[in-house]
């Protein structure tokens, strides 16, 4: 039977309810876990499983210089990534760099995958390439500096969140990455800092809410009540879920309640938002959370 609009079912006072448990929707900061949200996880784009096939038939039947072979090994590489085959990805990435070496976004996207195998100075050494190659990219300082976040260098990790923060002071997440950071070194002044940057934000952005939360202006329940404001697709409820779940596991993190952590980290994972950085580095959390190695593919490097 048809699904009733997602949109006004979420706002009606009684959906709310029953998502967050509720009784008479009073808030409380700690829902039992039975009761939030179950994430549906996005399927797979069937234009993107069209343009992987069509790429490959392109690489194995067409005559391309190394130049145009190296860009589709990157592309199909891009939409590898976007659905979670990140072995595939990561192949691509390393044709595309044997046959074009000064490819700064093939360099960004084997950092991450250096990273996320706990290779963390070749990951410093490919965010370096992509800086050196395009100064302007400048996501490569998010990624470096996540490379230096798990790597516990935190001085250097807060560096560059610094100034990935400074060229968007209005982006929250910028600035919720930079908090994370700081609050590693001295948690009262990251939440000193992090009030100051909610200043600059701009309050139409989502992620306001996840700001306010850490900041505790909002509690738990009303964090996750704000992602059933103004959606516009299921798409947009899984990013927004994905992006709650990983704050919120990191909050419970920060107070010493890793089972919770750990519920959260999976509910992001659930979303199958595979692009999110979020997302990316939930499972990474939950192995530093359960002590184990960071990831079984170092062999493939």
């Amino acid at each position: 039977m048809p699904m009733p609009d997602l949109a006004l079912w979420f706002r009606s006072a009684a959906g709310a309810c029953l998502l967050l448990g509720l009784s008479g929707c009073a808030t409380t900061h700690n829902p039992e876990p039975s009761y939030w949200l179950t994430p549906e996880p996005l399927p797979v784009a069937q234009r993107t499983e069209v343009a992987i096939a069509r790429l490959s038939e392109i690489l194995n039947r067409a005559e391309l210089t190394d130049e145009q072979t190296a860009q589709l090994f990157y592309d199909r590489g891009v939409m590898y990534e976007s659905v979670g085959l990140s072995s595939l990805a990561r192949f691509d990435f390393m044709r595309a760099l044997r046959l074009q070496p000064d490819m700064a976004g093939a360099y960004n996207f084997m950092g991450i995958h250096y990273t996320l195998a706990g290779n963390f100075n070749q990951a410093y050494e490919a965010f370096d390439s992509v800086l050196e190659l395009d100064p302007e990219y400048d996501f490569a300082y998010l990624n470096r500096a996540l490379a230096l976040y798990y790597a516990e260098r935190i001085d250097l990790a807060v560096y560059d969140f610094s100034a990935f923060h400074q060229l968007q002071p209005s982006d929250p997440y910028r600035a919720i990455w930079l908090y994370l950071a700081q609050h590693e070194l001295d948690a009262e002044m990251a939440l000193e800092q992090l009030a100051l940057h909610r200043l600059e934000m701009a309050a139409d952005e989502w992620g306001v809410n996840i700001v306010d939360f850490l900041l505790g202006h909002i509690n738990q329940a009303e964090l996750l009540n704000s992602v059933a404001v103004d959606l516009t697709s299921p798409r947009q409820l899984a990013e927004r879920l994905c992006e709650a779940y990983f704050y919120l596991a990191k909050w419970y993190s920060h107070q010493q309640q890793p089972e919770r952590a750990l519920h959260f980290y999976k509910l992001a994972l659930a979303t199958n938002v595979y692009e999110f950085v979020e997302h990316r580095y939930a499972r990474l959390e939950m192995a530093r959370l359960r002590n184990e190695p960071l990831s079984a593919d170092h062999d493939l490097f």
